[in-house]
């Protein structure tokens, strides 16, 4: 009879595939998940919950949530805060439109809480952040727009909550 440690020390499965990989390796979940994205840049000024998201990629509520995070390394409403604040940023340097239609169009409910995520987000408020970016603007006629995107897009690695801790406690 085999010692109760070695019985524990065997691999219980035997594929070689890690247990988290299977959404990078799926190309038919990748696709689904990739529909669920494009619908959110398409529209990320409309509601995106993870229900509705689901079912535009035909899986779980669940299953969505872990494999879209596992392939695109942000959750699904992280992603989505993203795409506003940089479409916002986008709005607030190259247009007029007052603060309030921008928060509006970009999908924002409520200009306290845009105002709100966005200086936790960029660190200025929207104000600020077009004021400077005005001063600031140099001739970038050479530079492609996808490289100008993806220069400016907002870092959202963390949580916005978790961000707002850490801030505190270096405050405090």
């Amino acid at each position: 009879m085999p010692r109760r440690e070695d019985h524990h020390a065997q691999p219980l499965a035997s594929s070689a595939t890690p247990v988290g990989a299977d959404a990078l390796q799926d190309p038919a979940l990748l696709r689904r998940l990739l529909r669920a994205k494009d619908r959110m840049d398409a529209a990320s000024h409309e509601a995106w919950p993870v229900k509705r998201l689901a079912e535009v990629s035909g899986v779980s509520e669940a299953h969505f949530a872990r494999s879209f995070k596992r392939a695109f390394g942000l959750p699904p409403h992280r992603y989505l805060l993203t795409r506003r604040i940089e479409q916002a940023t986008t709005l607030l340097r190259d247009t007029e439109l007052g603060i309030t239609e921008i928060a509006f169009a970009t999908g924002w409910e409520s200009l306290g809480t845009f105002g709100r995520i966005f200086r936790d987000i960029t660190g200025q408020s929207p104000s600020a952040l077009r004021l400077e970016a005005r001063a600031n603007m140099p001739p970038l006629d050479r530079v492609p727009a996808c490289v100008l995107k993806a220069a400016q897009r907002p870092d959202l690695n963390i949580a916005v909550l978790e961000k707002r801790r850490r801030v505190a406690k270096d405050t405090f």
